[in-house]
Formats: C-alpha cells, sequence, structure tokens
C-alpha cells in the first residue's frame, strides 16, 4: 500500500471515522474522510486507484441510493459499513457493484482487505481506460476508408471480399490494410481483433462494419 491511492471514507459517527481513517492511514493509504454524502462530493476527484469505504446510513442519504446515484458516472469501487445491514441491504448493494459489505464491528483485517481489493479493482479500471484513450487516439488518425477497411477485416471478411464490398481492388486494399496495422500499432491480425474488441465495449461504433451488399451476389450478377 502507499499514498498513491484515496480512501474516501464517509460515515457520520465521529468515533468511527477517526478509527477508520487512522487505520488506513497507518497502512500507507491516503484519507479523505466525509461526513456526509455531500462532503464527498464537493470532494476533487484525484486522477490515482480509489475508492469509498461508505456507511449505509449517513444524515442526507442513503448510502445504497447514493452509490445508485454515482453508478451512472466512473466512480471508485464502494465498501459498504454499516451497524444496521441485513440480507436484502447487502444484496442490493452487491448486486449494484460493491465490493464488499462489512458489519460493524468488524476487524482492522476485514477492512483492509476490503480497501485492498477495491483499490486494486480500481487500478485495474483506471489501466483499462488509459488504454482504451490511446486506442481511441491511434483510431482517430484512420482515414475513412482505413476504417472501412478495419471495421471489414474484423468482421472475418477475406482480402477479396471486403475489397468486392467497398469496390476497389485487393491490392489497395491490402495497403489500406498495412496502414491500418501500422497506425494502430497492432503487431499481429489476431491484437487488431482485440482492440476492436475494446473499442466496441466502450462505445467505438466505427469498427462495427455496416455492409453495403452481399459481395458474392453482386459477384453472381456479374
Amino acid at each position: 500500500m502507499n499514498r498513491d491511492s484515496t480512501v474516501f471514507v464517509i460515515d457520520d459517527d465521529p468515533s468511527v471515522l477517526e478509527a477508520t481513517t487512522d487505520l488506513l492511514k497507518s497502512m500507507g493509504m491516503g484519507v479523505v474522510a466525509c461526513r456526509s454524502a455531500q462532503e464527498y462530493i464537493a470532494c476533487e476527484r484525484p486522477q490515482t486507484p480509489s475508492c469509498l469505504v461508505l456507511d449505509v446510513r449517513l444524515p442526507d442519504v442513503n448510502g445504497l441510493d447514493l452509490q445508485c446515484e454515482l453508478a451512472g458516472g466512473a466512480h471508485p469501487p464502494i465498501v459498504f459499513i454499516s451497524g444496521h445491514g441485513d440480507i436484502p441491504m447487502t444484496v442490493r448493494a452487491m448486486r449494484a457493484g460493491a465490493i464488499d459489505f462489512l458489519s460493524k464491528p468488524f476487524s482492522d483485517d476485514q477492512l483492509v482487505t476490503a480497501v485492498a481489493a477495491a483499490l486494486a479493482k480500481h487500478r485495474q479500471t483506471l489501466a483499462q481506460r488509459t488504454e482504451v484513450a490511446d486506442l481511441l487516439r491511434r483510431h482517430a488518425l484512420l482515414t475513412p476508408r482505413e476504417r472501412e477497411v478495419f471495421a471489414l477485416a474484423v468482421s472475418g471478411l477475406l482480402n477479396k471480399q471486403a475489397a468486392a464490398q467497398l469496390g476497389i481492388s485487393e491490392v489497395t486494399l491490402q495497403i489500406h490494410r498495412r496502414q491500418v496495422m501500422r497506425k494502430m500499432a497492432a503487431g499481429s491480425f489476431a491484437e487488431l481483433v482485440r482492440m476492436s474488441v475494446q473499442l466496441n465495449a466502450f462505445g467505438c461504433q466505427d469498427v462495427a462494419p455496416v455492409r453495403r451488399g452481399n459481395p458474392q451476389a453482386d459477384h453472381s450478377r456479374g
């Protein structure tokens, strides 16, 4: 653990807030203590791995409702703590993506383990976002024709089929395909396919091919 991570502890009980904050700081984590959901919302978000240790019962909002509000954005993982938890509450929190739901009183080890898991997950998420941002930057360098070639290539069409669909020669298509590989920095076709999957997962529609007809049918009519 080190201070390149931030844990937001949100609890209106001063004794719990202080004890939890002191424990996490002693483990080398950066900690921001908040006494309400509004205090957390007003906080500046770090660009480093982070997570929330969130009490279910807060003076201004229910912790589960806050989880729902945050779900629309790229919020850090949540570890819930509660002295009034029950099974339905736990199930709801976990189904909505919580890392853990700890009942008070919980042990130091339980909290540290849960927070470590939450930070590890957010660290992985941030790494994936960085990778996808780089892929989007490279994809933006492609010409409209190269984007079409990219989409058709990863759809599984042979060069001959893709060329017919685009109305260009196979040689021209191969030239475009080499440019796609170079600009995307793909070391292999398999890597290019993996890139397309990542781009699609983040809503990039240009790697989803839009067919202009049936190339085989076009050949049969010719």
